[in-house]
């Protein structure tokens, strides 16, 4: 069953990747085989971070399900010792990719060989080994220096050269720490991004707009532009560039409009008010069950996400109100990772990191599958921590140091609540300041702190004007 999962995500996974990879050409030359080596490793890795994401609301349905059929001939091989073994599985292909595989994908993608041997996949496999092996003293003497200065006790001294139960659970406690503060500060930001991504993919309403109007004018436009480019002369090349660029942006708002004129009444005015309605609702239950997860922390030690220590699976449902609560905090946690995605990408300091479709390079796409699995990994354990599920973390991911620190938990709760608060009331206070300064005839005095409105713009006449 494991195998079978893993390899329904190993296909998928397969897909979206070569769907970015930038199209090189095919031949079976050394370079060739080393990017097809890599792309297999960065799908095994991004298959991990989907079962990754996957590992909670696949348990919390599997607890619903044995308890509304315990009997059921047909579901016995869905059972505790199965869950467990997934989450297991994650944690320690997680920590291979982590470590192992995506280390190993980069450094063989950019070796090429030692100088004085003879060049080939044999010297780059060994350059790679070497580069590894220095990489895993290097990050092992880190651990161990801090180790040695945080906790200088004799006991810690000694699990100090206990490599396998010390070191690396140690260290992935680290990485998942660190995964957490990314997704604390990507999360709040995709939450209030979303509604302009779905703004942006949705027909919006024509409320007292003429779309006729303004396909009249945009086409007005382009054949001006279509004109001055057809005029200039060949040897000025930054006009021609420039005026290829501005073309371009009056075909895309062309494309729109033209989209939203065929929409139906159904789309324009039925489908885009109801998704806006529930990212509005998702995500004030978030902050809700954060705020009440706050309370439950102050009043009930129990609520820390340390340990395991729940009923066990099939046994009792996590959720009050049974199988809707369930469904509801599935909802949730999926709506969280592809918030926190949607934020990690609009952070200034990722915005090149984006894939592109057909032109992303094979060391951009490592560092992406490297991304999403640190925050995949850290998906489990930050819903957790949030309150938004009341499942306990199974196998590794129950066993990180810092989730048995009240103060840590607390204050995590408390950023989340505050940076989603603020996110959303800015995110609205800010269009509305927009409305307000086009209502007052004040949006050319660009007073706004958008930075899209300090850009510089073409003017009617072709000249370039800026504040």
């Amino acid at each position: 069953i494991c195998f079978l999962l893993f390899a329904v995500l190993y296909i998928i996974s397969y897909f979206i990747i070569t769907r970015y990879k930038r199209k090189a050409d095919e031949q079976e030359d050394e370079d060739a085989i080393v990017n097809r080596i890599s792309l297999f490793l960065s799908t095994f890795t991004l298959a991990v971070s989907a079962g990754a994401v996957l590992l909670l609301p696949f348990s919390i349905i599997s607890n619903e399900i044995l308890l509304s059929f315990p009997q059921n001939y047909y579901i016995q091989w869905l059972n505790g010792s199965l869950i467990h073994g997934l989450w297991n599985l994650a944690s320690l292909f997680s920590n291979l990719c982590l470590f192992v595989l995506m280390p190993f994908a980069f450094f063989f993608l950019e070796s090429e060989g030692f100088a004085g041997l003879k060049k080939g996949i044999r010297a780059r496999i060994l350059e790679t080994l070497v580069m590894l092996i220095l990489l895993a003293l290097l990050i092992l003497g880190i651990v161990w220096v801090a180790s040695a200065l945080i906790d200088n006790d004799a006991a810690s001294m000694e699990s100090l050269y206990d490599l396998w139960e010390f070191y690396l659970p140690y260290l992935y406690s680290c990485i998942s720490l660190m995964g957490c503060l990314l997704l604390l500060l990507c999360t709040p930001v995709g939450l209030s991004r979303m509604f302009t991504v779905m703004g942006q993919l949705l027909v919006k309403p024509t409320i007292l707009e003429d779309l006729d109007e303004q396909m009249y004018i945009i086409t007005l436009e382009e054949e001006a532009i279509q004109r001055k480019l057809n005029g200039v002369s060949s040897t000025v090349e930054y006009q021609t560039v420039e005026l290829e660029h501005e073309l371009e942006k009056v075909k895309s708002k062309k494309t729109n409009l033209e989209r939203r004129k065929k929409a139906s009444a159904w789309e324009r005015n039925l489908v885009y008010p109801a998704v806006m309605i529930l990212l509005l609702i998702e995500t004030s239950i978030s902050v809700l069950l954060v705020a009440l997860n706050i309370l439950y922390l102050l009043v009930d030690e129990t609520a820390m996400p340390k340990g395991s220590g729940g009923p066990g699976i099939g046994n009792a449902s996590l959720s009050t109100f049974g199988f809707v609560g369930a469904a509801l905090e599935i909802i949730l946690i999926f709506y969280l990772m592809v918030s926190s995605v949607v934020g990690f990408y609009s952070l200034r300091f990722f915005e090149n990191f984006t894939p592109r479709k057909d032109d992303t390079t094979m060391t951009k796409i490592i560092g992406n599958c490297v991304s999403i699995l640190v925050l995949s990994s850290a998906l489990p354990v930050m819903s957790r921590t949030l309150g938004i599920t009341r499942f306990d973390l199974l196998g590794d991911f129950g066993r990180f140091n810092w989730l048995g620190n009240f103060y840590i938990v607390l204050s995590y709760n408390l950023l989340f609540a505050i940076m989603t608060t603020l996110c959303l009331v800015r995110k609205f206070t800010s269009a509305v300041r927009e409305e307000l300064l086009k209502a007052l005839g004040l949006d050319k005095l660009h007073l706004s702190n958008n930075p899209r409105d300090s850009e510089t713009k073409p003017s009617a006449n072709g000249h370039q004007k800026t504040l």
